[in-house]
């Protein structure tokens, strides 16, 4: 019964977001994110409440009303969501405001067209923002950040919108088991008292597994924007970056868990410039192509004063490099960013202690008595640092008018009103699901798969971990919760546990694609929920031509990232069996 009651909030969700009915006055499906979401997070609390019941003992659970106790826990749990829902908002906020300063100023305007020069080849322009330089991001930083830096500049070279969200979900795949400095790998799996040479074995086998993988992902990613026809002719140029970005990486997981996603990332953008470059492995005539043709004049080219490419470029340099300098913890800033020494609290009354530390990492602890606490490190959150500072810090650098900040700045606050509820109502449906520790809905059903997969284990290990993420958003969090059920089904069953976990790790990293949060994140970033995939295809073909998409929610960039997840997973099983999968 409890099974069934876990998954009735995904099944919901999926059939209120996907499912198609037209034609009834009271019934109109899709619903948009924005209510969907907050609708089946109030189920999912109902559930909660009232069947089961986390912090309530066995006589409370047999009682028939619900005890004060068991309430408690979960108010606490819907206060903790709307809490964790600050993180992402604050992520998109920064990202959209850096982008909109950027558009305003006209320094968006200058970087598209030196890309454009740099190589008017639309696959390469794809491959080295929305892989090679995502890639680096991610390893630096995670929590979202690539797609929201990759994505706008795409759609500013004239991609459609909603292609260019589910392209950039997929390609940031690859590099997200070891995305902000191996933290899913070293953290999320910190808890199972690994020893040092397991915890290296986790991490290359880990890294081996998503390199197998990058030998198609992006392909399937590409093929979201083009044609198969234009994609064939570009294949050696696709090849080279992948093996220049894959190669390093698997190399540096042999020695590190937190560095082969920033080694990749950094090899590989190097690899991609100087290929579009130089055209290797590019057909040496393009035909001019509908985003360079047909991309409408950016508002404020004609008005903006000429600005250099140095200036221009300044704000993005500024993000990569705050962003490696604050993450890399042997450099000393993370630590003081993430400090919560010295802090001081203040009571609450019976919600709890909120409490501020000198480095700005805010937090309410024991949430009406529970023991549930949240915290947000303002610093370390890719949010006042690099976002907001580098877009203030960019006002007199690109000689921006007053007229322009506010507009930016307006802009802003105006995009993000539904993408805040949504994001609301995906962090609290989290929490719910995460509720309750070994009965959470969460744990039930991922000891239900490892139950009816039985010795067929490795293969469905990868969807647990891309489960997680589907919920959370995040690998490290996908590893905290479903890690131990995984090395219980590897013990029980006698499989390898470091490919096993290998597997969960890789799974939460593909799960990635798929999360709600995520695409509700990337899509705030492209001008809200209600995108529209205007403007032209990359490359028109008349043996390819679909009609655009127009998407009122997640459902559109759902149904084109969904099928590669599940091609990742395949891969990942096959080349789990390759590594050893039976102790």
């Amino acid at each position: 019964m409890l099974l069934a009651l876990s998954i009735l909030p995904v099944v919901i969700l999926i059939v209120l977001m996907t499912l198609p009915v037209k034609g009834s006055r009271w019934v109109r499906l899709p619903l948009p994110t924005h209510i969907a979401l907050p609708a089946v997070a109030v189920l999912a609390y109902g559930l909660q409440l009232f069947c089961f019941r986390p912090g309530s003992t066995a006589a409370t659970q047999a009682a028939s009303s619900v005890s004060l106790w068991t309430n408690r826990f979960v108010h606490a749990g819907a206060i903790d969501g709307v809490l964790a829902a600050l993180t992402p908002l604050a992520i998109v906020f920064g990202a959209v405001l850096l982008f909109k300063t950027m558009e305003k100023s006209g320094a968006m305007a200058v970087l598209t067209a030196r890309l454009r020069t740099l190589s008017p080849d639309p696959v390469a322009q794809l491959v080295l923002v929305g892989w090679a330089f995502s890639f680096l991001i991610e390893g630096l930083s995670g929590f979202g950040t690539p797609a929201a830096l990759a994505a706008p500049i795409l759609v500013g070279l004239g991609f459609p919108a909603v292609r260019v969200a589910a392209m950039c979900l997929i390609m940031n795949s690859v590099p997200v088991s070891f995305g902000a400095v191996g933290t899913p790998v070293w953290f999320g799996l910190g808890e199972l008292g690994l020893t040092s040479e397991q915890m290296h074995a986790v991490g290359f086998k880990a890294a081996a597994i998503n390199a197998a993988a990058a030998t198609v992902i992006p392909l399937l990613a590409l093929r979201v924007m083009a044609p198969w026809s234009e994609i064939r002719p570009r294949l050696s140029f696709l090849l080279l970056v992948i093996a220049a970005t894959v190669g390093p990486y698997v190399a540096a997981a042999q020695w590190s868990v937190e560095f082969p996603s920033i080694i990749g990332g950094v090899t590989g953008l190097l690899a991609s410039v100087l290929a579009a470059r130089h055209r290797i492995g590019l057909p040496r005539a393009v035909v001019a192509s509908g985003n360079e043709t047909e991309l409408p004049a950016s508002p404020c080219s004609t008005t903006a004063p000429r600005i250099s490419l140095f200036r221009a470029a300044s704000p993005l340099l500024a993000v990569v490099g705050i962003l490696a300098t604050t993450r890399i913890a042997d450099l000393g800033i993370k630590g003081l960013l993430t400090s919560e020494a010295d802090a001081a609290g203040a009571a609450l009354g019976p919600i709890g202690e909120a409490w501020i530390s000198p480095a700005l990492v805010v937090g309410l602890k024991n949430i009406l008595g529970t023991g549930t606490s949240w915290k947000m490190p303002l610093l370390y959150v890719p949010f006042i640092l690099p976002f907001v500072v580098v877009s203030l810090t960019a006002i007199p650098i690109l000689r921006m008018t007053r007229a322009a900040v506010a507009a930016a700045w307006k802009e802003t606050f105006k995009q993000l009103t539904r993408p805040a509820i949504a994001l609301v109502g995906a962090l609290v449906l989290v929490k719910m699901m995460m509720l309750g520790g070994a009965i959470s809905p969460a744990m039930l059903m991922g000891h239900a798969m490892a139950d009816a997969a039985g010795s067929a284990w490795p293969l469905f290990a990868p969807l647990l971990g891309a489960l997680g993420s589907f919920f959370s958003g995040s690998n490290t969090v996908s590893n905290l919760t479903f890690a131990p059920v995984q090395a219980a089904a590897a013990g029980s069953l006698s499989l390898n546990l470091t490919t096993i976990l290998a597997l969960q790790t890789v799974g939460g990293a593909m799960g990635n694609m798929v999360c709600i949060h995520n695409i509700v994140a990337v899509a705030a970033v492209l001008g809200g929920l209600g995108l529209k995939d205007r403007g032209p295809r990359p490359m028109p073909s008349a043996a390819d031509e679909r009609p655009p998409m127009a998407t009122d929610g997640v459902a559109p960039i759902l149904r084109l990232t969904i099928g590669p997840m599940l091609v990742y997973a395949a891969i990942a099983s096959a080349a789990a069996g390759i590594l050893g999968i039976v102790e």
